[in-house]
């Protein structure tokens, strides 16, 4: 069999630096806008998570960022204070909570995002279809998904 030379530890320990190092610029990038509103990564996640998951539970955010009820209160509580996020029952099962974004919260999460899109856009705009493709594909077995 072929020996994959991308495969080697030294690679592998690369990849996973310039992964730290593109996390660490992206979300750069927003944190003057989180820090005008006094709020860090973890309500960025969830105002986020929000945006592209409109009315989605309690429970399955919960399940999305892999964290306690105890961290997502917390967030969840300061986001509530800023008026950027809503609480709705649902309709069949009232001890069901759906979530969803507030004028106010869409308006951040949009302003996060135009920020972020720059980075993003700029290295995609910079890459072949291929490359974006292959890029996505290896993110998500990464992920999982």
């Amino acid at each position: 069999m072929k020996e994959l030379l991308y495969l080697q530890d030294a690679q592998l320990k690369e990849l996973i630096e310039k992964l730290f190092i593109s996390y660490r610029e992206s979300f750069a990038d927003a944190k003057e806008t989180l820090d005008r509103h006094s709020i860090g990564i973890a309500h960025h996640k969830v105002t986020h998570l929000l945006s592209m998951y409109e009315g989605i539970t309690i429970s399955a955010l919960l399940k999305k960022l892999k964290i306690t009820k105890q961290s997502l209160h917390r967030v969840l509580k300061d986001l509530v204070e800023l008026d950027a996020i809503l609480f709705k029952k649902n309709q069949k099962d009232s001890r069901v909570k759906h979530i969803i974004l507030s004028d106010k919260g869409k308006k951040l999460s949009e302003e996060i995002f135009l920020v972020q899109k720059k980075r993003i856009y700029k290295a995609l705009l910079n890459s072949s279809a291929e490359e974006v493709l292959n890029f996505d594909n290896v993110l998500k077995k990464i992920i999982n998904e």
